[in-house]
């Protein structure tokens, strides 16, 4: 087995159990797990650099064959909840294409141009958005190296 695993490995494991979770848990708290979790991920990557420009801004997701909302507030150092304002901009799709966006199966662009997943609202902010998606590429040793302050053995130094 190698060292360290690759967490992407795991993504297959975690697509069901999200998909209840997210179907049946209230979405307010659940929008504050995911806040937290995902502003953790975000340290020591380079998108993280990039959300002072987005700061304040509110973002949707609307999960629509779960009937599911999702509203994030975005802050110079990650996500928050969001529900105490209206949306600037909001994302619409199924929670497959979702999954697809979030795992990197398949290329943004593809879900979005193919409509699969919709922007509505502010036109900059909506693209800003896209485009930060487009350019995730997470990295897992960057990611350890900013909240441990340790290279993953194989690191390239």
């Amino acid at each position: 087995m190698k060292f360290p695993p690759d967490p992407a490995a795991l993504l297959p494991v975690l697509r069901a159990p999200l998909r209840v979770v997210l179907a049946q848990a209230p979405e307010r708290a659940l929008t504050r797990l995911l806040a937290a979790a995902l502003t953790h991920l975000l340290r020591g990557q380079v998108l993280a650099g990039r959300l002072p420009e987005m700061a304040g801004k509110h973002v949707s997701l609307l999960v629509s064959d779960l009937r599911r909302e999702l509203r994030f507030r975005i802050t110079p150092s990650g996500l928050a909840s969001g529900w105490g304002a209206a949306w600037d901009v909001r994302i619409r799709g199924s929670y497959d294409d979702f999954w697809r966006l979030a795992s990197r199966s398949e290329d943004p662009d593809t879900l979005f141009f193919q409509r699969r997943l919709t922007i509505e609202g502010e036109t900059e902010t909506g693209l800003m958005l896209k485009n930060l998606l487009d350019g995730l590429d997470y990295d897992w040793r960057a990611h350890v190296r900013a909240v441990l302050g340790v290279e993953l053995p194989g690191a390239p130094r």
